[in-house]
């Protein structure tokens, strides 16, 4: 059987390493190809919204990506939901899927109550609205808690990783009451185990969740 080819656009280098190692956990046969382009995050924070221009940019980066012959799109950055559905539409029935697509659906496997740690904030109300826009077409009645991390980016992108666990995992506590805890971005889930050291139930990852769902949707 030949190996799929996924493309995975990226918008900031500090999404590429987390999802390269979930795929090399959880499905290394796959062929991988990377595109980034990192002012799409710049560029965002500047319009202060999701442009007509910005969509534009996502229907002919996904439009490159499966000229080259890939067999399914992931994104990895989540503050362009509504790009992403552009995509969806454009390219169906191929396979595009959304960063925390994924990691949204199993985490309501685990009840109505979850949890969120996030560290870019201006991905937020996108995120929140992309979850509650799954929850009514399940229809669910699931709440979803988010903690924005402040510092945590910036320790990043700063080279110190381990500052920057050490911030998730302390605002972890304040979300012990939820049925599952979700970090938000393909960046944050290298703090996985110090956040799993505070709390005593499931923590979830975009990026393994979205390996995961890829696998299971093209391997029959």
């Amino acid at each position: 059987m030949k190996s799929p080819r996924i493309a995975l656009i990226h918008a900031t280098t500090v999404a590429m390493q987390p999802v390269a190692d979930a795929f090399r956990t959880h499905w290394p046969e796959a062929i991988i190809t990377n595109l980034l382009d990192d002012s799409l995050s710049p560029d965002l924070k500047h319009d202060g919204q999701l442009t007509e221009a910005m969509i534009t940019r996502f229907l002919e980066l996904a439009s490159y990506v499966f000229s080259i012959g890939s067999d399914a799109l992931l994104f990895t950055c989540s503050a362009f939901g509504t790009a992403i559905n552009h995509v969806k539409v454009a390219q169906s029935p191929k396979p595009v899927l959304k960063p925390n697509e994924a990691m949204f659906e199993e985490a309501l496997e685990f009840g109505d109550k979850i949890g969120m740690l996030a560290t870019f904030q201006p991905s937020i109300a996108s995120m929140e609205t992309e979850f509650y826009e799954m929850v009514d077409r399940k229809r669910r009645k699931a709440e979803i808690t988010t903690i924005w991390v402040e510092g945590a980016m910036d320790a990043l992108l700063q080279g110190n990783a381990q500052r920057h666990n050490d911030l998730i995992a302390s605002a972890a506590p304040a979300l012990c009451d939820c049925d599952a805890v979700m970090l938000a971005h393909f960046s944050t889930s290298q703090a996985k185990t110090d956040v799993a050291n505070v709390l005593d139930f499931s923590v979830l990852t975009s990026p393994e969740s979205a390996v995961n769902k890829l696998r299971l949707s093209l391997i029959v």
